[in-house]
């Protein structure tokens, strides 16, 4: 890029956009600054390229991580609540509840 952010976003951090209080939540694994965005009142997390309906996002680059990414979808998007929406970067939304039971098998599967 040609310049600096404007800002640095960290772990969770609240930003306001459009009447929505989005809490920063640091998911590496597709990119190690990778981060979701989750408002509990709207009861829906952004996801980008970090889980999409049916796994987790690509981990095949050099700064990607399959491990790391399982650990940030568990540890910070799972335990959001079942009926939480994920509106992700590519496809269809799903929920925290339609994807959480699929978490082994994505381990299993590798990828």
């Amino acid at each position: 890029p040609d310049r600096d952010p404007d800002a640095w976003l960290t772990d969770g951090q609240v930003i306001e956009a459009a009447g929505a209080d989005l809490t920063v939540l640091h998911t590496p694994g597709h990119a190690p600054g990778a981060v979701c965005l989750y408002d509990p009142g709207l009861g829906t997390v952004f996801t980008g390229d970090t889980l999409f309906q049916g796994g987790p996002g690509a981990t095949g680059r050099s700064y990607s991580d399959f491990p790391t990414i399982i650990d940030s979808i568990r540890d910070r998007l799972l335990v959001l609540p079942p009926e939480t929406e994920v509106r992700t970067g590519h496809g269809d939304a799903t929920t925290v509840g339609a994807e959480a039971p699929h978490l082994k098998e994505w381990i299993d599967r590798g990828h």
